[in-house]
């Protein structure tokens, strides 16, 4: 895993993220504190911020570089659970990092997320879209798949769950006090970590 690729994929996330504003909102406005957008946009320029110094660090560092900026840069519930992600994954990968050891760092980071919010499958959050992708990114790494096939399903599952979140009865956050009136509503967090994963696929397919 290069350092060019991960400056792109975050280049590309943000420019996705500020087209996707009103999208977000308009879900967070729904069900959420009506301050995820802001939050993940601040958080998604402070890392495009210091790509100069990314470009001198192994990728381990810079998956910590990253964790570090959103803690200290995004509020918010999201910041600390993203963070937390990053600095977890941090500690799977190396500079000569495989998949299978970037999806070891995957499902670590997701497990970081799941203990630091108390949060599992089906609670309506993020984790509806990153507990399945991980699971089927550590999967189909260890089988061997070829890349292209990998790339096409982790895009399909990220998409299955955040359309999941829709249907889901809330147990956490502001959404949890709305009881079934947030059923019908998508998981802003969970859209949010779709569009991450989907654009950093996009990226993975341009790789020959």
């Amino acid at each position: 895993m290069a350092n060019d690729f991960i400056i792109k994929c975050i280049n590309s996330v943000v420019k996705t993220i500020l087209n996707a504003e009103e999208e977000i909102e308009s879900l967070d406005r729904a069900i959420g504190d009506g301050d995820h957008y802001i939050n993940i946009k601040r958080g998604s320029i402070a890392v495009q911020s210091i790509e100069s110094e990314l470009a001198t660090l192994t990728p381990d560092q810079a998956f910590k570089k990253i964790g570090m900026t959103i803690m200290t840069s995004v509020g918010g519930a999201s910041g600390p659970l993203f963070a937390s992600f990053f600095l977890a994954l941090a500690k799977e990968v190396s500079g000569e990092s495989n998949l299978q050891q970037f999806s070891k760092g995957f499902t670590s980071g997701v497990e970081s997320i799941m203990n630091r919010g108390k949060s599992k499958l089906g609670d309506k959050t993020m984790l509806d879209v990153l507990i399945p992708v991980s699971k089927k990114l550590e999967s189909l790494a260890n089988e061997g798949c070829e890349i292209q096939k990998l790339i096409k399903e982790i895009d399909l599952v990220a998409m299955a769950g955040v359309m999941a979140t829709k249907d889901m009865m809330p147990s956490k956050g502001r959404s949890a006090g709305l009881a079934e009136r947030a059923v019908g509503h998508i998981d802003p967090g969970a859209k949010t970590c779709q569009i991450i994963i989907s654009t950093v696929c996009k990226e993975l397919k341009k790789i020959k």
